[in-house]
């Protein structure tokens, strides 16, 4: 069985398989599609609209447990997968 994560734009539960692992290096958010950089990881739909919610919400640093402001251009930049 897979294991299960929720994606912290719209909160919904998902299959890890179908999300985007993101995390936090030197104050910067950086996709993680192989799901094997170290540290703590925040998982995300990689649609544009989860990804928005995400930012606008300031989920990612929550999620990552960053008090600093987080550079999300990698992240707001990242090419789009459909939602699975």
């Amino acid at each position: 069985m897979e294991p299960v994560r929720t994606c912290v734009g719209c909160r919904t539960r998902a299959p890890r398989s179908t999300l985007l692992r993101v995390v936090s290096q030197n104050d910067i958010l950086i996709p993680d599609e192989s799901a094997v950089l170290p540290g703590r990881g925040a998982w995300v739909h990689p649609t544009p609209e989860c990804i928005d919610t995400a930012l606008r919400r300031r989920a990612f640093g929550r999620a990552l447990r960053v008090t600093s402001d987080l550079d999300t251009r990698n992240i707001a930049q990242h090419p789009p997968r459909n939602k699975g």
